[in-house]
């Protein structure tokens, strides 16, 4: 009886009153950007939820549309490679606590803008703790960078989404060269890019690392328009007008800590008169490392997390080289319940003492039949909610009794040098949900790339129209020297939000988008893997040699342009598991 009172107590409250209303909001929207966003509509209702998720994937894409003023950026001089001294881990940043009234964190200044490189895994299969990369380069400190696809929250930390750049050469992305992507990155003079750029304007500009994520909250000194309200774990990146870089990492989803909304991280950076801020990815992957001891609180129930990037901080960066881990790979396993060391150790122990074992736990669950995505316009599509909400990464994918999907490589993609046009790829696979608040998008049921497809020529841009046509982007292999085009998962940061909703599964605070895979064919063959069958495999890029070719043309402010290349690849459509629980 006293139950089913206070039962109706709350209900009344929540649902007849204007403060009830408001809470309603506020928890449908902290649960939009996490890995669950399909139960928001219990609070709000399911026309309400998706309206929630559509405008909070206009936001992300109308902050990411304003250029650069690269002219805003004064970077102080700094001693040559040749002739300056070796520097101590207090010459290149300092580490502060900083809090607010829900949450604690760290903040974190870097000097030498031109010290911070894009790092990635030590060897291929697996992503790598930030910890771990930080002994194993040298490097002073390190955050985390980019999304990834991340089955149950269990995900190995290898399928990254999006574009990864590092040392100006393109070591992973899953878009076509002439589709924009989110973009959080540096040039080679160490002016930090934030926006959605193709890989022709990141050329021009000179662009030396970069990974994949959203949203962007200050542009050229002006805060952006936010909407979203949710508390999680964040990671934001800024710079100021002498070119220092500030990050700021944010503990969430803990009794020390709540998290802090993109609003709270927009307006510390505005007390520090920064031009240009954005976010990396969020939820459990936001960390800091330093002298290679981390020293934030990450909510993951098993610590530090397997990543595919991360922005170290470097006395001589020169020296750091990214490893090419995806070249020449064939699948691409993104992991989960099935072959998470952590999860199977705390599995085994519950059976062998089921007294003892209090953690929560996730197993996987049925398939279930993939939500069929619409196209939102050139090179985007849509599936159910789409992509992420701002601020962390997330994954929706369709359950799978394990995290394969077969494909067929391509023995002999070819093109034709003297027209330099690329051969069409075509892909199908299973519609995943994006991880968006920051970061990314899914792919379609089928995708196609145009009968012909040529790459425009070095210190070119491409034409307004030569977004390719087709439910899904796929990566071309082409025969210019200059570009080369690697493949990987799939990104397609903020380019999913959109009703209906599909369950999503990724890594937090900001829902992901699991990386696409697509299958290299030869000439137009394209080979499905049946649905009947429960294993499901990736394909990663397959990459052929590599040439470096100088930025012709860069625009003002961003001199000397880093090489830009890319390796070529066959991007594949990828089928994700959904995921059951939350770590």
């Amino acid at each position: 009886m006293i139950f089913t009172l206070l039962t109706f107590l709350v209900s009344s409250f929540l649902f007849l009153t204007s403060p009830g209303t408001d809470i309603r909001i506020w928890m449908a929207n902290s649960v939009i950007i996490t890995q669950h966003r399909e139960w928001a509509w219990i609070f709000v209702g399911t026309a309400q939820r998706d309206s929630m998720v559509s405008e909070m994937h206009q936001f992300i894409e109308e902050n990411a549309e304003e250029k650069q003023q690269f002219s805003l950026i004064k970077h102080q001089p700094v001693q040559t490679i040749a002739t300056r001294k070796n520097r101590t881990i207090d010459e290149l940043i300092k580490v502060e606590d900083i809090s607010g009234t829900f949450w604690k964190g760290k903040r974190m200044y870097v000097y030498d803008p031109k010290s911070i490189r894009l790092m990635t895994p030590a060897k291929a299969g697996e992503g790598e703790k930030i910890s771990a990369m930080v002994k194993r380069t040298g490097a002073v400190a390190g955050v985390n960078a980019g999304g990834f696809d991340d089955p149950e929250g269990l995900g190995n930390g290898f399928a990254a989404i999006g574009a990864i750049i590092s040392g100006g050469e393109v070591i992973y992305t899953d878009q076509e060269s002439n589709t924009p992507q989110h973009i959080v990155g540096f040039t080679k003079d160490g002016t930090l890019v934030i926006g959605k750029y193709n890989m022709f304007e990141l050329k021009e500009m000179g662009i030396s690392e970069a990974a994949s994520f959203y949203p962007r909250v200050i542009a050229n000194g002006k805060p952006l328009p936010i909407n979203d309200v949710s508390r999680a774990p964040r990671t934001a990146i800024a710079q100021k007008a002498d070119g220092t870089v500030i990050f700021i990492i944010v503990d969430g989803r803990q009794t020390h800590s709540v998290g802090a909304t993109l609003k709270e991280i927009q307006d510390i950076f505005l007390a520090e008169n920064v031009i240009n801020a954005g976010f990396l990815d969020g939820g459990a992957s936001s960390e800091l490392v330093v002298n290679g001891e981390l020293v934030t609180k990450p909510s993951s129930r098993y610590g530090e997390r397997r990543l595919p990037s991360a922005y170290l901080v470097y006395d001589h960066p020169e020296d750091a080289v990214a490893n090419r881990v995806w070249d020449g790979l064939t699948t691409i396993n993104a992991g989960g319940a099935f072959d998470h060391p952590d999860f199977l150790k705390e599995q085994a122990a519950r059976k062998t003492n089921p007294k003892a074992a209090t953690t929560p736990t996730t197993t996987p669950t049925k398939p279930v039949e993939p939500v069929k995505p619409t196209q939102t316009g050139a090179g985007t599509t849509t599936n159910g909610a789409g992509s992420k909400p701002a601020g962390s990464t997330e994954t929706t994918t369709p359950a799978q009794k394990d995290n394969k999907t077969s494909v067929s490589p391509a023995p002999n993609s070819t093109t034709d040098p003297a027209k330099d046009v690329t051969k069409p790829v075509t892909s199908t696979g299973n519609p995943q949900q994006g991880n968006n608040p920051a970061g990314t998008g899914s792919t379609g049921s089928t995708a196609t790339t145009p009968g012909t497809n040529t790459m425009p020529a070095a210190g070119t841009t491409a034409p307004a129209n030569a977004t390719p046509t087709g439910t899904s982007p796929t990566v071309p292999t082409t025969a210019d020297p200059s570009i080369k085009v690697p493949a990987g998962g799939t990104l397609a940061p903020a380019d999913n939000i959109a009703p209906p909703i599909t369950p999503p599964a990724s890594s937090d605070a900001n829902v992901k988008s699991p990386a696409p895979v697509t299958a290299p064919v030869s000439d137009s063959t394209t080979k499905t893997t049946p649905a009947a069958d429960t294993s499901v495999k990736t394909t990663a890029p397959v990459t052929a040699p590599t040439t470096t070719t100088p930025a012709a043309n860069a625009p003002t402010g961003a001199s000397n342009a880093a090489p830009l290349t890319v390796s070529p690849v066959t991007p594949v459509t990828p089928v994700a598991p959904t995921t059951p629980a939350a770590p």
